[in-house]
């Protein structure tokens, strides 16, 4: 089904992350990053009409130096972002990457940061992901092989920062009840920190024997369904086995998980380029993913069936997802100096209910058509 959208170059403002604060504020992150490109880092506020036309509101410039927003989540009144700090301050060992920013009457200002990341100077990490649980109240940050647990909007430490032997790509949103953080057990002096709780792993979720296994593929995202905490949904980035020394196309998997045994029910495959980001509509229904083939994506969140493609959202591939509240919006944004607003009307967001109808008025036709068919042969007609 094609749906209605528009692209809006945004002048000298690569994006790399985005969230709607309601049906139609969205605020946006991105910038030239920590080099010396000359393009400033800048969270900006946007009014996003229903005829999918955007209006500047507010624009928020970092400190010279700072990284770009590389990753957001928002409560609807706060917006949490990773934003790696300056040189100089890495230079002393510190890094604040995880920022906190209060949302009023459309205009941004900064309330608190906190350092979630170890500075490596050989290799720095940047806050890859930020989720806030569905309350509101917890706040999970990763780089790309740490994962930390705080309260929010305090930041504060809930567990001991966990070290991933992997790399991080995406965590899911949780209810306030999903984590489990454990005492530690460990006898005799102990240093400050572990006096908090450590998250224990309760199950290890390994990638699907029907890709490959883990040779060659990654997950690269997972969401759990917004109303039904029995369902999740990962995506899977395959590369096939080489055929005469060459390697296939990566393809990309979506699949729909059943978090009370931990069985994959549904999986579509849905293109041979990787997915590059991946969001669930608030109301559930919907599947959005934007693919390093430059296309944006929607799938049925129950069947998995397309629903919608845009080919050539963006010249690069997209870096950010964002439905608003009421899931009649779809953004995207990318590294191309763009977003794409894409309406999904009620038609599509109610596909399932059409199907259905489709069906049965379908059925009704034909039991028509047989009863008078039988008619017209019992009186010869």
């Amino acid at each position: 089904m094609r749906v209605a959208h528009t692209s809006h170059a945004l002048s000298a403002f690569p994006v790399y992350s985005s969230a709607f604060l309601s049906q139609s504020e969205l605020v946006v992150g991105g910038g030239g990053g920590a080099t010396k490109s000359g393009i400033k880092n800048k969270l900006r506020v946007f009014h996003v009409g229903n005829d999918r036309s955007i209006e500047q509101k507010h624009e928020l410039e970092l400190a010279r130096g700072e990284d770009a927003p590389m990753s957001m989540a928002t409560d609807g009144k706060t917006i949490v972002c990773g934003i790696n700090s300056a040189s100089e301050t890495l230079e002393k060992g510190e890094n604040e990457n995880c920022r906190v920013f209060d949302v009023d009457d459309g205009k941004l200002s900064f309330v608190r940061a906190k350092g979630t990341l170890l500075v490596k100077p050989d290799d720095l990490d940047f806050q890859k992901v930020t989720v806030l649980s569905f309350d509101g109240s917890l706040l999970a940050v990763a780089g790309p092989n740490d994962l930390s647990l705080l309260s929010y909007p305090s930041l504060m430490p809930l567990i001991v920062a966990t070290t991933a032997d992997l790399q991080v790509y995406s965590l899911p949103d949780t209810s306030t009840n999903t984590a489990s953080p454990s005492k530690s057990k460990k006898k005799g002096k102990q240093k400050a920190s572990t006096s908090l709780p450590l998250l224990v792993c309760e199950h290890v979720i390994d990638i699907p024997s029907l890709f490959g296994g883990a040779s060659g593929s990654s997950f690269r995202a997972a969401r759990i369904h917004p109303t039904l905490d029995t369902v999740l949904y990962t995506v899977v980035n395959t590369v096939p086995s080489r055929s005469r020394g060459k390697s296939g196309p990566r393809q990309a998997h979506v699949s729909k998980w059943n978090t009370e045994n931990w069985t994959v029910e549904k999986t579509r495959k849905v293109g041979d380029r990787g997915i590059t980001c991946f969001s669930i509509s608030p109301d559930g229904k919907l599947l959005g993913y934007g693919s390093s083939d430059l296309s944006v994506g929607l799938l049925d969140a129950t069947t998995l069936n397309p629903v919608s493609t845009i080919l050539k959202a963006h010249e690069f591939p997209p870096t950010t997802l964002a439905f608003n509240t009421n899931s009649s919006l779809l953004v995207s944004g990318s590294a191309d100096n763009s977003i794409r607003v894409i309406t999904l009307p009620d038609q599509v967001r109610g596909s399932n209910w059409s199907f259905f109808m489709l069906i049965i008025l379908t059925l009704i036709v034909l039991m028509v058509a047989y009863a008078l068919q039988r008619y017209n042969n019992t009186f010869g007609w």
